[in-house]
């Protein structure tokens, strides 16, 4: 199974809209964050977890030709702005696409996304069939495992998918879903800043608490501001917790 990060950034991006926090960056491409997605390619299936306002060029760099199945984490605009983009491949595979979410984002995104659905849907638009998932299902080859936490007050689903555990925008994971991440291969985790505490997002040093806790060989972490430094921090974690970067390809 090959895993794509898309995007590794905050809800604003990095740099954010004027550029502003450019000259925090610096010259390593790996500073420079499109919004949260990842892309999981397994012989059989194509998934998407999230859809970024950057989807379309996401999909063009890291060439992804279909899409099977989508997850939606949370119905925050970062995670979902991208769905209107995927039209081109109802087009090219000739029929919806399945998509899983709670039921609080699936209400959310026929909301936001009214013209999508119902008898007044627009010609030519995105054609999702959305489901609520509650609990384990088998997709082609990969078993799809949710794991409940929140953010802040928003509920949020990430995703076990085989031996991949997907959860960003972070704050509090309860402890059932701490079991059913143990015996991952991989974790991929948010950490929006090395400090102060933030009320709705875990820190750097917090989500490498969790990851020790949760003994996974391998942390990716995500969803990183301006102010985190690629090269410097990941000179700080340690070898078992690194930050991800756009665009980096994992095998599991």
């Amino acid at each position: 199974m090959r895993c794509t990060f898309l995007g590794t950034g905050t809800s604003m991006g990095v740099p954010v809209a004027g550029g502003y926090g450019q000259e925090l960056i610096g010259n390593d491409p790996r500073n420079q964050r499109h919004r949260c997605s990842v892309w999981i390619q397994t012989p059989l299936s194509s998934i998407l977890i999230d859809a970024a306002p950057e989807f379309r060029i996401q999909s063009i760099r890291s060439n992804i030709r279909k899409i099977d199945l989508v997850l939606i984490t949370h119905q925050h605009m970062d995670h979902i702005s991208g769905l209107d983009d995927l039209r081109i491949y109802n087009y090219v595979q000739k029929g919806p696409i399945p998509l899983y979410s709670t039921q609080t984002t699936l209400d959310s995104i026929r909301k936001r996304f009214d013209y999508l659905f119902g008898e007044s849907r627009y010609p030519g638009s995105t054609d999702l069939t959305m489901s609520e998932i509650t609990d384990t299902v088998t997709f082609r080859d990969v078993t799809i495992q949710p794991l409940p936490y929140s953010h802040g007050t928003v509920e949020v689903m990430g995703y076990r998918v085989n031996d991949f555990s997907y959860m960003t925008d972070v704050k509090e994971i309860p402890e059932s879903t701490k079991e059913k991440v143990k015996g991952s291969s991989v974790l991929v985790l948010s950490g929006l800043r090395w400090g102060p505490r933030h009320p709705t997002h875990l820190t750097i040093p917090e989500a490498v608490d969790i990851a020790r806790e949760l003994d996974v060989p391998k942390t990716y972490l995500i969803h990183m501001n301006s102010y985190v430094d690629h090269s410097s921090s990941n000179a700080k974690l340690p070898a078992e917790v690194q930050l991800a970067y756009d665009q980096l390809e994992i095998n599991i």
